[in-house]
């Protein structure tokens, strides 16, 4: 237990019982991201309702109470130059999020997905592994509970309909044009 009485213990096992977020004014409305004790995003979104993205959580990484501030240092810095044009920003940044063993695993695949690059949901599951299972890597994306952080509005439909996206797909193909990606002659990424 710290001074402030908040006990951590290990994430990997385990929720904290308190996570961190802050709320970022973009182009795209206002950016809300909850962060582990150690500064891992734990969830992410285009809203200002940091309660909601709570819930998106999986429960043994739910924190229970939630604790805004002004700023969460290197992960408000990232959000900030991201939507300024810096599009590699988020790539360093920590993320944790728990589900099954394919699900975990695409969420890794998609971090690897590079900005100004799209791949159809079945060109994802292939690079995740599971060739037959494009319904499981448009599952991933749709749980994905850390946007931005782990790009699913990377994955669009054969023949580069946008498919869906939690956000909103105005945010989607925001988000693409500002990668300089124009969905339905968008550039992909073979796997």
């Amino acid at each position: 237990m710290n001074d402030n009485g908040v006990i951590h213990t290990d994430t990997s096992r385990t929720r904290n019982t308190t996570a961190d977020f802050a709320i970022t004014d973009t182009a795209l409305g206002p950016f809300t991201a909850l962060v582990d004790v150690d500064g891992a995003v734990l969830a992410a979104g285009w809203t200002d309702d940091a309660e909601n993205l709570r819930g998106l959580i999986h429960t043994t990484l739910r924190p229970v109470q939630l604790r805004q501030r002004d700023s969460l240092g290197a992960v408000t810095e990232a959000i900030t130059a991201y939507h300024a044009g810096d599009l590699t920003a988020i790539d360093p940044i920590p993320v944790r999020q728990r589900s099954g063993q394919f699900l975990t695993h695409a969420w890794e695949v998609l971090r690897t997905v590079p900005a100004g690059s799209t791949l159809t949901y079945t060109e994802f599951a292939t690079k995740a592994g599971r060739p037959e299972a494009t319904r499981a890597a448009a599952n991933a994306c749709a749980r994905n509970a850390a946007a931005l952080f782990v790009p699913c509005h990377r994955i669009l439909r054969t023949g580069g309909a946008l498919g869906g996206f939690r956000w909103g797909l105005p945010v989607k193909r925001k988000l693409l044009d500002h990668e300089g990606v124009h969905p339905g002659s968008a550039r992909t990424e073979r796997p």
